[in-house]
């Protein structure tokens, strides 16, 4: 029998492969507006980030999001993803 594939993406704070049910993703849309990726399959530059704390307490002290996504990013943006982890 085949094994099922389960499809691994890589942590932009920790570098580490995870399964994508494990991580969450962000998406900057063409509009430039950076937001959390709940279908993970919007459209637009994408990152995937570990849903553990130490790798979203890194994100903003490293600042991966605005080297990722080239930009700014507003605190309103990390408000986001602590509800999404909290949801």
């Amino acid at each position: 029998m085949k094994s099922e594939h389960i499809p691994t993406r890589m942590c932009v704070v920790c570098m580490q492969m995870k399964p994508k049910s494990d991580l969450l993703r962000l998406t900057k849309l063409e509009n430039g507006q950076i937001v959390v990726d709940k279908s993970q399959k919007r459209g637009g530059r994408g990152v995937w980030v570990d849903k553990n704390a130490e790798c979203i307490s890194n994100l903003r002290k490293r600042k991966c999001l605005e080297r990722k996504f080239k930009s700014n990013i507003d605190e309103k943006l990390f408000e986001e993803i602590n509800k999404a982890l909290d949801e």
